[in-house]
């Protein structure tokens, strides 16, 4: 076969871990059938596949009339049996054969709650084009990929999608993180120094648009600090629109935001927290849940969208909607020694029923139905 892979997003956190993961673990997979990646020019100078796996350059963006335009063309002269866009973003004008990963249904359950930072009507029109696209992909696609059996009730029921046309392929834990952990120690004093964070701290990580409900749990913070005088509260990401925003909002002491961290650093600030919390409104997956549990950090998690399925029963669970019940879960964490132990020892064996190469052999497994 000849199997295209639009991976223009290669270098994105995100859409480009997925993208970055199926590939990689593809290359592993799969000697026989001939894959032609899209790449934009500064990824398509930096990376090398394997021999069947062929670039192309694609240099230009998502989610504008160019890459409608362009897109297909360029498509339709690769001569492809399939395509995979690991994105909801299918050019209209497309007539070929592929497959669609949708992720979350996020921008359509959070469109107007403070969730753009263009005017009113722009936004509207935004909208409108979303929708418009977003149900081509789903129409049009012969599988669509998702990360939880949650967006795939959701497709069912929001846009009534056959249920036989939904894959769920779970994602995972990447492997640098596994290596990393392995190799940290003694380094997390300079992590702690460099971010002027000292023991006890609860932690965050990822960004900060409404949904995330990150004023939630710095609000619940606030109220922990009249309890444990010396508690911190950690939050990385990087440092785009929303993080100003609440930035500006909240100068509370014992408020530390790092901005963006590499990798060595992410798992030192999981494995000294006394636990990572995930306030989420809604999530797709929740990758995060799996990575603290990957350091054997315990996990206070929101139990809304696909968050209870991720982490089972090796976390403690919050309704995001209710203040003093995240208060609470948070405290019998911070209070209870057996509890954090554990949770950690359920987090090290549910961190293993999640596989980037499992992933990579269902979608395989797709590609070649």
């Amino acid at each position: 076969m000849r199997i295209g892979i639009d991976a223009r997003m290669y270098l994105e956190s995100g859409i480009g871990r997925y993208i970055r993961n199926v590939i990689n673990k593809l290359q592993e997979l799969d000697k026989e059938n001939e894959y032609f990646i899209l790449l934009r020019k500064e990824d398509f100078e930096n990376i090398k596949f394997n021999s069947n796996f062929h670039k192309v350059l694609a240099d230009f963006s998502w989610y504008g009339i160019t890459e409608q335009i362009k897109l297909p063309k360029i498509l339709n002269s690769l001569k492809l049996d399939l395509v995979h866009f690991p994105h909801f973003n299918v050019p209209i004008l497309y007539k070929g054969k592929f497959v669609v990963t949708i992720h979350d249904l996020i921008h359509q359950h959070y469109q107007m709650k403070r969730a753009t930072t263009h005017g009113l009507p722009t936004y509207k029109i935004k909208q409108l084009g979303y929708r418009a696209i977003f149900k081509n992909a789903i129409s049009k696609s012969v599988k669509i990929l998702v990360p939880s059996a949650y967006v795939k009730e959701l497709l069912i029921d929001d846009w009534k999608i056959d249920i036989g046309k939904i894959v769920i392929t779970p994602e995972a834990v990447d492997d640098t993180i596994f290596s990393v952990v392995n190799i940290m120690k003694g380094k997390d004093e300079q992590v702690m120094k460099k971010f002027n964070i000292k023991s006890p701290y609860i932690f965050y990580v990822g960004n900060a648009h409404p949904h995330k409900n990150v004023e939630g749990l710095i609000k619940g913070f606030i109220r922990l600090r009249n309890k444990y005088k010396d508690l911190q509260l950690v939050l990385s990401g990087s440092d785009h629109y929303f993080w100003q925003k609440i930035k500006k909002e909240f100068h509370w002491e014992g408020v530390i935001y790092t901005g963006f961290i590499s990798d060595e650093e992410l798992v030192s600030l999981y494995k000294n927290a006394k636990c990572f919390v995930m306030p989420s409104y809604e999530e797709g997956f929740g990758i995060p849940l799996l990575e603290a549990m990957a350091c054997k950090t315990p996990v206070v998690s929101s139990m809304s969208g696909s968050l209870k399925e991720v982490g089972g029963e090796a976390a403690v669970y919050f309704d995001p909607h209710n203040l003093e019940d995240m208060i609470k879960k948070i405290e019998q964490v911070l209070d209870n020694d057996k509890l954090r132990k554990d949770l950690i020892s359920k987090g090290q064996k549910r961190v293993k029923d999640f596989s980037w190469e499992k992933l990579a052999k269902q979608t395989l497994g797709v590609y070649l139905k």
